[in-house]
């Protein structure tokens, strides 16, 4: 009988006696390596209670227990390591992607801000923010270098603005340009995040766009789960504080989540953004899906939605009317 285990292929008699051994070589990563195929396929394994150290001395596999148990040890952290690496899937990228560029606009906007007002005090009639105000101030510094040609430099000839020293002026440059390094990240990770949708999920960037895509991925956990979500969940995904607000109280149901920055939510009439809303869900959910289990591109996915857009909102072209109230009531009669 042959047993299969982590150092060899071992030939047992009928009573439980080694007759032949086939060992493998004792490197670390194809002993792990091999491991990981044992227990896939789970063939000809050891039976219950069978003693694989002392079978591992036995067969002169290793010379003694404590050689044993350090091969082992370091046989398990390497499969432990190629289990982590390996289940690190597309979709699991594009979600850590999102994420970093979740925190890459946080500390953006709060260093460009400080940046801003910080500035403000020497310049103050620039008008620039953002990535445009790092640009010029690493490009400039104090607004006494600001080229003639410049169609700031009236304003910053005649600005009103305190001095600025060469010493703040060296510092709010090595401060700009952190800013400018932050922002040009945040374009590398987008670009990222586009060209990697395109192959992971084809039909769900048509439909959303590669960045609400992404983020729909990201909150689900996995296309795997978003491909599972009903329209319905997809619909209002990212709005958990107002759905479980309208859970326990009276407030209103939320009638999208996330996907109101899709065009066709946010430029569609107030009175049928629900309408809307249900319609793309319901066709994010049908891309979601194919792409899971297909990743075959459905190019009727696109112009059914956009027939039905123009369906909603051809059959609702002005907004609902209010409910009248009841008659009025009837006025008593005054007494004599």
């Amino acid at each position: 009988m042959k047993i299969s285990t982590w150092f060899g292929v071992l030939e047992m008699g009928s009573k439980g006696e080694i007759l032949a051994s086939e060992l493998f070589p004792k490197d670390v990563r194809e002993l792990a390596l091999h491991s990981l195929s044992l227990r896939d396929s789970r063939q000809n394994l050891p039976p219950e209670g069978f003693d694989l150290k002392a079978a591992a001395v036995e067969c002169r596999f290793v010379d003694s227990l404590s050689e044993y148990y350090s091969l082992l040890h370091e046989v398990t952290l390497d499969t432990v390591k190629i289990q982590i690496s390996g289940s690190l899937t597309p979709d699991q990228r594009i979600i850590q992607a999102v994420e970093a560029l979740d925190d890459i606009n946080e500390t953006t906007n709060s260093l460009s801000e400080r940046l801003f007002e910080w500035y403000g005090g020497y310049f103050p009639e620039s008008g620039l923010n953002g990535e445009a105000l790092a640009l010029f101030i690493v490009k400039y510094g104090s607004r006494e270098n600001v080229a003639t040609d410049d169609p700031l430099c009236l304003k910053a000839r005649d600005s009103m603005g305190a001095k600025l020293e060469a010493a703040d002026e060296m510092l709010l440059k090595g401060f700009a340009e952190s800013v400018c390094s932050l922002y040009e990240r945040r374009k590398q990770i987008e670009a990222y995040i586009e060209s990697n949708m395109e192959v992971l999920a084809p039909n769900l960037t048509t439909i959303a766009g590669p960045m609400l895509g992404a983020r729909l991925i990201s909150i689900a956990g996995s296309l795997e789960k978003l491909a599972a979500f009903p329209s319905s969940t997809i619909q209002v995904i990212g709005a958990s504080k107002a759905l479980f607000k309208h859970l326990r109280s009276r407030a209103p149901s939320p009638k999208h989540g996330v996907i109101f920055s899709h065009p066709l939510i946010n430029t569609s009439p107030w009175w049928v953004r629900g309408k809307v809303a249900r319609a793309l869900a319901a066709k994010l959910s049908l891309a979601a899906r194919i792409d899971f289990y297909s990743a075959k591109k459905d190019i009727s996915l696109e112009g059914a939605l956009e027939e039905k857009i123009r369906k909603i909102r051809a059959a609702n072209p002005r907004p609902p009317q209010k409910r009248q109230e009841g008659g009025a009531k009837p006025q008593k009669k005054r007494r004599k």
